[in-house]
């Protein structure tokens, strides 16, 4: 007989994590498990192999729910069961409708009610009524005596023993959002739900052997298995794998001519090498189907950026799926794909945040719904979460719930309510959550997705899998990553721009153009890279002033040596020194100096761990790959990989390394771990940098304003105006009849945006847009009210940022006129034949004061616009050198001024904040500052504004700083509105 069980992907119900299930079935003495979780599948696959490990038979299951109310479980019979299963909850999920009952006609499927739920005679043949323990004693009061066939055992578990029922109240309280006390036995399992043995089981029901016997007959002929070596990808593109491998080189080799022209040897060469290999592992449907979506989103003038390891590939370079040339970069192609390699592998595909999604919508309606699914993710209980929701439903006052997560080691947390908190979190952690959903990843599959996986509904209304990456690679489904960036909407949105302001047409993807401009080399070595993409942050323009970085094979090293694994270990800043000095180091090893020249001896790729690993401590392909993996958090089995931790250091032993040695080595390879990228993805990377860079060269302006259009770069939209403000741009305000919902260019002036404007709404902004757009710009301000309506609130938003300017009425004289006008009726929205005459006031002369528009404009857009930030301080002193002294002032102690951009937070190695900021002068130009943790604690930021900063300037490989002695918030002009 089998015994069932709920595991923790029950999310906030079951206890027991799927690696446990076989092991306690077959030590309470049972030869076949059956998982039924709640309203998901999440598991069945892990499940499915943990009970091969441990040679027990699996069966699949779904316990149907409707709330707390348990309709009844579905057990699958054999593979086109568990399909049945998944379209069951699938069609629930998607069409957003409740669960059936009772259950619809299901071929390969068992369905089992709670007891008394259902009348046996009204039963399907596939129908049962599920007895356990706790429901003996009502058997006689039934109609199992006329229907004994119909009644079958079925009692499952959902915790190991009372640690484990504790466990479980605390999740339903959390899932109910309940306290603790307020639990009603609905929302909880029964006693019963705990482990026991089966004969025990068998015991409790020996009076009635017809169960016992149903229940083997029944189970005797369920089993539930998957195929974990062939590839579940679509398997052809065309229809045969002959005719993808005809189409595949026909196309690669038009893309030859196109990348390499006629007669390049070398690259004809490696792209027959590709092909075979692509031919031999059964890929060519997987790049036929990538380089489909780019070609439909090429045609409808989508930019995109293809990277990760498949940017290793010169047929996906031929193709157009990438802009990486793997032979100028000397990229292998087996570290993408090889017959050693343990995991599949993916392109990664970067698309405008305004494009992603329809490039999803032709996916699916192009493979079609039933075969594609975005793929799942799982948020898991961590950290402070758990203490917060524990707190919550054990009723813990806010200030003490506060101190428990920001502050755990105050004495005051010690006691037993805290300690209970503690240990039931222990027990929680990593314990599954909510589903969500990948970042990118899209599976197109051979056969219907639910024969492997249930699927869910998120916002995006697109179907996604219950279960995450890992599943999805064990069971050998590839998948692609459709992601989106901000970066390509700005590069999309400046070269639409150009046209309109210029008429020029601007080829973006001229890379090798842009790598040889001479303009873009100096910008590169400048650092004058504010708003480029990934080059953008403090810590990179420094590192390219440090590099003199002017071409595009530094920029791709200092893209991977900027992330922080390699930072930290210390190897970054040791790269710049050999960089600046190549003969004035030793190689720690002759290994290191054969692989790893190019880069000084410094592991900065990924492929410099999988050579190492390989070279140096003689790993496989596979274990090195591995390994390479786990450094980047894809890889969830510990124990493999602690094994082949173990595997490095005895190898090392054995080929007589010293400890020391052995010891450096792993110690970069680790500085790695979670922070890693291959050089291709850096390669792809520094192209899109230096798309970016060829914009800002020669139309600074226009590049500015589509990136404050597209959000999301690494500074704030406040900071983007200033950069604009330094390439020669003007600000204006918003305006009601010259500007639009985003930020618009007329020349060189910028008119703000009215999405910048804090309070007003979205739909104001449309309907004052359509007017215009209808009737024309708006005369004064009593034909705008007349034909917008707005809200008096939003009316005066609109004049406190000056939108209604073009009045030729100041502030004051609009918000009086502004009354008046609400004092009449509103009459019904109409187009009026007639304008009728306005009553015309005689107002006294109002006073205005410059600042109070300055501290309007900071309060609804966030930054002043009609004056700066210096204007506004009570002193005159703008410090005795700005921005661009501090390489002629090097060791000298200065004072200067600045606005605060940006504070990078750092711990040091004794566990002290330490901090690095950015500033900008009076006039517009960006520094940078050191703050050692004893000046961070004594001379705090005190938030955004002017400070006054005393410090010593200092130089690392010729990138100026300043590290700070004392600073103070200097303070502002009072705000006249409030005097």
């Amino acid at each position: 007989m089998h015994l069932t069980f709920n595991s923790y992907y029950s999310l906030r119900y079951g206890t027991l994590p799927i690696n446990e299930l076989p092991p306690l079935a077959v030590e309470a003495g049972a030869e076949v498990a059956l998982l039924a979780d709640i309203n998901n599948t999440t598991g069945t696959v892990d499940f499915v192999k943990a009970c091969h490990k441990a040679s027990i038979r699996p069966i699949a299951g779904v316990e149907f729910r409707e709330g707390n109310r348990l309709l009844y479980t579905g057990i699958a019979e054999n593979n086109q069961g568990f399909k049945e299963l998944n379209d069951l909850l699938s069609r629930s999920n998607l069409q957003e409708t409740p669960l059936p009952w009772p259950a619809p006609p299901l071929k390969n499927v068992l369905v089992v009610y709670p007891f008394g739920s259902r009348l046996a005679g009204e039963m399907a043949e596939n129908e049962f009524t599920g007895v356990c323990t706790s429901d003996i004693n009502r058997l006689q009061m039934s109609d199992y005596q006329k229907y004994p066939g119909k009644y079958i055992i079925h009692q499952p578990i959902t915790f190991k023993d009372e640690k484990g029922y504790e466990l479980h109240r605390y999740l339903r309280a959390i899932d109910n959002n309940i306290l603790l006390s307020r639990l009603t036995p609905a929302m909880i399992a029964g006693s019963e739900r705990m482990m026991m043995n089966l004969d025990s089981l068998k015991k409790i029901f020996a009076n009635y052997p017809e169960l016992i016997r149903n229940t083997e007959r029944l189970t005797g002929r369920c089993s539930i298995d998957f195929d974990f070596r062939m590839i579940k990808n679509k398997k052809t593109f065309t229809g045969t794998a002959y005719d993808d491998r005809l189409l595949l080189e026909k196309l690669a080799a038009d893309g030859l001519a196109y990348r390499y022209g006629k007669n390049n040897r070398e690259a004809a060469a490696r792209v027959r090498h590709e092909l075979d290999i692509i031919d031999r592992l059964g890929f060519g449907a997987y790049f036929l189907i990538t380089w489909d979506i780019i070609r439909y989103s090429m045609s409808r003038g989508f930019y995109h950026v293809g990277r990760g390891s498949g940017a290793n590939s010169i047929v996906a370079y031929c193709l157009r799926i990438t802009d990486v040339d793997p032979i100028e970069l000397n990229l292998y192609f087996e570290r993408f794909l090889n017959p050693k390699r343990s995991s599949p592998p993916d392109f990664d595909i970067d698309y405008s945040w305004k494009e992603r999604d329809d490039v999803l919508d032709y996916i699916f309606k192009r493979y079609g719904r039933d075969h594609t699914a975005l793929l799942g993710a799982t948020s898991t209980f961590k950290g402070k979460s758990i203490l917060r929701e524990l707190g919550k439903v054990m009723g813990l006052p806010k200030a003490e719930l506060d101190r428990l997560v920001d502050d755990p080691d105050n004495p005051l947390n010690q006691d037993d309510i805290t300690r209970k908190i503690i240990g039931i979190g222990t027990q929680m952690t990593d314990f599954p959550n909510i589903r969500s959903i990948h970042a990118g990843g899209v599976l197109i599959s051979e056969e219907p997705i639910t024969c492997y996986t249930a699927l869910d509904l998120p916002p995006k209304s697109m179907p996604v899998t219950q279960w995450d990456m890992y599943v999805a690679e064990d069971i050998r489904f590839e998948k692609l990553d459709i992601l989106s960036q901000r970066g390509i909407g700005h590069i999309r949105d400046c070269v639409d721009i150009i046209k309109a302001n210029h008429g020029i047409s601007i080829d973006i993807h001229q890379v090798e153009k842009f790598k040889q401009d001479p303009k873009v080399k100096q910008q590169l070595r400048d650092g004058e890279t504010n708003g480029c993409f990934y080059i953008e942050s403090p810590a990179m323009r420094g590192l390219l002033k440090k590099l003199r970085c002017d071409n595009y094979l530094s920029l791709v090293a200092a893209s991977s040596i900027i992330r922080p694994g390699v930072a930290r270990s210390g190897m970054m800043r040791e790269y710049i020194r050999r960089f600046h000095n190549p003969d004035g180091f030793d190689y720690i090893h002759p290994v290191m100096k054969e692989q790893l020249s190019e880069t000084y001896g410094v592991m900065v790729y990924q492929e410099d761990v999988l050579k190492i690993c390989h070279h140096f401590a003689g790993l496989d392909l596979a274990d090195a790959d591995v390994l390479r993996r786990a450094m980047s958090g894809k890889y969830r089995s510990r124990i493999e990989f602690q094994k082949i931790i173990d595997k490095f250091f005895d190898n090392c032993r054995v080929r007589g390394y010293s400890e020391e040695v052995t010891n450096e080595v792993w110690r970069q390879i680790e500085s790695f771990a979670g922070y890693s990228f291959s050089k291709a993805h850096s390669a792809s990377f520094a192209v899109e940098s230096y798309q970016s860079l060829y914009l800002k060269s020669y139309f600074p302006v226009e590049f500015m304003v589509a990136v404050i259009n597209n959000f999301g770069g690494f500074y704030q939209s406040w900071v983007y105006f200033n950069e604009a403000r330094r390439c020669g741009a003007s600000i204006e305000l918003p305006c009601v009849n010259r500007g639009s919902y985003l930020n618009t260019l007329s020349g060189n002036t910028i008119y703000i945006g009215f999405v910048h404007i804090s309070g007003l709404e979205s739909s104001l902004a449309g309907t004052l847009l359509a007017e215009r757009e209808q009737n024309g710009i708006f005369t004064d301000l009593y034909d705008f009210v007349e034909r917008v309506h707005p809200e008096m609130e939003q009316l005066i938003i609109l004049i406190r940022t000056g939108a209604l300017r073009f009045t030729g009425l100041g502030k004051q004289q609009l918000l009086w006129e502004a009354h008046m006008l609400a004092g009449k009726k509103q009459p019904e929205p109409a187009i009026a034949l007639f304008r009728q005459p306005v009553r015309q006031f005689n107002l006294p002369v109002l006073v205005h004061n410059p600042l109070e528009d300055a501290y309007d404009e900071i309060e609804l857009l966030d930054f002043p616009v009609s004056m700066s930030y210096f204007d506004m301080l009570k002193t005159n002193f703008r410090g005795q050198i700005v921005a661009r002294n501090l390489s002629a002032s090097l060791g000298q102690t200065v004072k200067m001024t600045g606005v605060l951009v940006t504070i990078k937070y750092v711990r040091t190695i004794k566990n002290e904040i330490m901090h690095f900021a950015t500033f900008f002068d009076c006039d517009g130009e960006f520094f940078d500052t050191v703050h050692f943790p004893d000046i961070a604690r004594a001379f705090p930021f005190r938030g955004r504004g002017v400070y006054l900063l005393l410090g010593k300037v200092v130089e690392e490989f010729g990138f100026p700083s300043v590290e700070i002695i004392k600073m103070a918030k200097l303070p502002l002009l009072s705000d006249p509105r409030y005097l």
